[in-house]
């Protein structure tokens, strides 16, 4: 079972926004320096939607080969055609990642049924464990709970990431769903609540600049230590909610920068944190023991 805190992993740019292999280098050994339990490579964090294909499946097989089976690989494959999920899906696979993550087809808002014949193709097509990731404030569909729970029936389809932040939707899932289906936070703020109710983990984007911390606090809450796990994310809490000042990944990427991990590019439509920002984040960044 992939558990614990799993990086939304950056995706390292240069100044001309061409990609940062060097960089990129330097981000996964520091991640597994700092007791990261798996990363996800190129999910929406890692700037999915403005690389190509080639770039994108260069930035798996690179974060594959380098982790070298010391921690899981989760891939982000999701699209919002069915066909083309099926085939990045399948090259994920190709290229060894452990996992997959799904994000629920964006912007052409299919129905319920929709969404799940959507994810039973992509499961029975591929044999790779397939984490589904509901974040309707992205995507403009929101899968609910009665969907998660068919698609927990199949097989290889072993999670779900749950991005809406609402708790009393995690904890039926948690109580409903098989007990080796994982239901893993993605939102910083609340994932503490959902592993103590019963979660396996968060896909995080404020490990990107506190891996150790967000590893240990994870950590804790899995082992039902709450009180010591929820004085870490009260610590974190700033930097939680700086990481969302403009659209993700624009603060994190700036952050990360801030630590001398990567240089400054990020591609449009998106740009460089506003300067109007700069200081929050910084104070968050101290407050939290950067």
């Amino acid at each position: 079972m992939i558990h614990g805190s799993m990086v939304a992993l950056v995706t390292p740019m240069n100044a001309d926004n061409s990609l940062d292999w060097a960089g990129l280098h330097k981000l996964v050994d520091w991640h597994l320096e700092q007791g990261t339990h798996a990363i996800v490579a190129v999910g929406t964090t890692g700037e999915s939607p403005t690389l190509d294909i080639e770039e994108h499946l260069a930035v798996i097989k690179k974060v594959v080969d380098q982790v070298n089976g010391r921690i899981p690989v989760i891939a982000g494959t999701g699209a919002n055609a069915t066909a083309e999920a099926v085939e990045w899906t399948q090259a994920a696979k190709d290229l060894g990642a452990d996992a997959c993550l799904l994000v629920t087809p964006y912007y052409n808002k299919p129905t319920q049924e929709g969404l799940f014949l959507h994810h039973a193709h992509i499961a029975k097509a591929v044999a790779i464990p397939q984490f589904l990731y509901n974040v309707p404030g992205r995507t403009g569909v929101d899968m609910k709970p009665e969907t998660v729970l068919r698609l927990a029936q199949i097989s290889n389809i072993v999670g779900i990431k749950e991005a809406t932040g609402d708790l009393e939707r995690a904890k039926v899932l948690i109580e409903q769903a098989p007990a080796d289906f994982a239901i893993i936070s993605g939102d910083d703020a609340t994932a503490v609540e959902l592993i103590l109710l019963g979660g396996k983990g968060d896909i995080s984007v404020t490990a990107n600049v506190v891996p150790a911390a967000i590893a240990r606090m994870c950590e804790l809450a899995l082992a039902g230590n709450a009180e010591e796990a929820r004085a870490i994310n009260q610590r974190l809490l700033p930097l939680h909610t700086a990481m969302f000042v403009e659209s993700n990944p624009i603060p994190v990427k700036w952050a990360v920068e801030q630590l001398g991990l990567i240089q400054s590019g990020i591609r449009l439509p998106l740009t460089r944190l506003s300067e109007q920002y700069h200081q929050q984040l910084k104070t968050a960044m101290q407050a939290a023991g950067v």
